[in-house]
């Protein structure tokens, strides 16, 4: 069995609106696995947050992590190296 040799984090947010963005950036870029609260901002403005979660897909691409819907409230982002399953042909 492999030891790593620095901890993968779990964290949980909440997005309230866009200033929030920045944080979820930075904490992918220490390679944390982050589970976000997306309802705040859903029910203020669903414009806002079409762009968030646009804005938010794209960065994770671009820096080799994965983004998925985790329900009808939450998002989640994995660094790069940590893929999420969606289903048997996924596997890959």
């Amino acid at each position: 069995m492999q030891t790593q040799k620095t901890p993968v984090y779990l964290k949980a947010l909440t997005l309230r609106d866009l200033s929030d963005i920045s944080v979820v950036k930075e904490d992918l870029k220490k390679h944390m696995i982050l589970i976000i609260r997306v309802t705040p901002l859903a029910q203020k403005d669903l414009e806002e947050l079409r762009k968030v979660v646009e804005d938010l897909y794209s960065y994770t691409q671009s820096a080799g992590g994965d983004i998925a819907r985790l329900g009808e409230e939450r998002i989640v982002i994995t660094p790069p190296g940590v893929k999420i399953w969606r289903g048997i042909y996924d596997l890959k």
